[in-house]
C-alpha cells in the first residue's frame, strides 16, 4: 500500500479552474496531492505543437485552458484534424511509446504536464484515480468516433450546426444562455474542415433564420436548439 500523503489540497489545484472538469475531480485529497507533486504548469501560444506523431510519449497532461487540435495524417500526406481537447480532458496517451497523432495548440493553452512514466506509477499507486482516467478516456474516444463521420462527409452547415451544440453541451448552458465560443471563426473554420467564409456565411444564416443570435465577436445564443438537433440528425 503506497504511503498516505499529506491531505491539504495543494493551492494550485485548489485555484485551478478545471479542477472539476478533469481527472482531478474525482480524486480524493491525498490522490490529488500525490498527483501535484510530479506536475508542472506550462503556457503555450497558439500554433505550438504539444507533441508530434510517432515522437516519443514522454508527458502527459491536464488541459486547464485553452484548445487544443489532434492531427492524424492520411496515406496520401494529407493531414485531418481528428479532435478537438477542451478544459477538462486529458492530453496524451498512457501505456504507449510512441504517440499516434500530433497534438497542436489551436487557442493559448494552459496545462498541467506529468511525466509519463511518473504519472503511471501514481497512477498505479491509486486504482481509483486510474479507473477515473479509464473513463474519462473511453468517453473522450466515443465521442471523437461519433464526430469523424460527420467532420469528414457531412455539409457545411451540419458541422458547424453541430459545433456549437456540442459548445454549449460543454459549457452547461441551457436555451437562452450566451455561450462564449473558444475559438475565432478562423479557428473555427481550421477545426471543421471548413473556409472561414463558409462558417462566416452559415453563422449568419443560421442568425437570419432565427436559430442563434450573435453577441460581439464570440458571444452566441443558442435560439432554436431542437432546429439545429434536426439539422444534424
Amino acid at each position: 500500500m503506497p504511503s498516505e500523503p499529506a491531505t491539504a489540497i495543494p493551492a494550485r489545484c485548489a485555484a485551478c479552474a478545471a479542477r472539476d472538469l478533469s481527472l482531478c475531480a474525482g480524486l480524493a485529497d491525498g490522490e490529488l496531492s500525490a498527483l501535484n507533486a510530479i506536475g508542472r504548469r506550462r503556457m503555450l501560444p497558439a500554433g505550438q505543437v504539444v507533441s508530434w506523431a510517432g515522437d516519443a510519449a514522454e508527458v502527459c497532461a491536464n488541459l486547464v485552458s485553452g484548445v487544443l487540435k489532434v492531427v492524424r495524417e492520411e496515406p496520401d500526406g494529407r493531414t485531418q484534424i481528428v479532435g478537438l481537447l477542451f478544459p477538462g480532458d486529458f492530453v496524451g496517451e498512457l501505456f504507449v511509446r510512441h504517440g499516434a497523432d500530433t497534438i497542436a495548440v489551436l487557442a493559448e493553452a494552459e496545462l498541467c504536464v506529468y511525466p509519463r512514466e511518473a504519472l503511471e506509477r501514481t497512477l498505479a499507486q491509486y486504482r481509483g484515480a486510474e479507473r477515473l482516467l479509464l473513463r474519462r478516456t473511453l468517453a473522450t474516444l466515443a465521442a471523437a468516433r461519433r464526430a469523424l463521420p460527420m467532420l469528414a462527409h457531412a455539409r457545411a452547415d451540419v458541422r458547424l450546426a453541430a459545433f456549437l451544440l456540442d459548445m454549449a453541451r460543454r459549457a452547461g448552458v441551457q436555451d437562452g444562455g450566451v455561450v462564449m465560443l473558444p475559438l475565432s471563426r478562423g479557428e473555427i473554420a481550421e477545426a471543421l474542415g471548413l473556409a472561414i467564409e463558409t462558417v462566416s456565411r452559415h453563422m449568419t444564416a443560421f442568425r437570419d433564420e432565427g436559430l442563434i443570435a450573435l453577441s460581439g465577436l464570440r458571444g452566441v445564443t443558442l435560439l432554436d436548439r431542437a432546429a439545429l438537433e434536426r439539422l444534424v440528425g
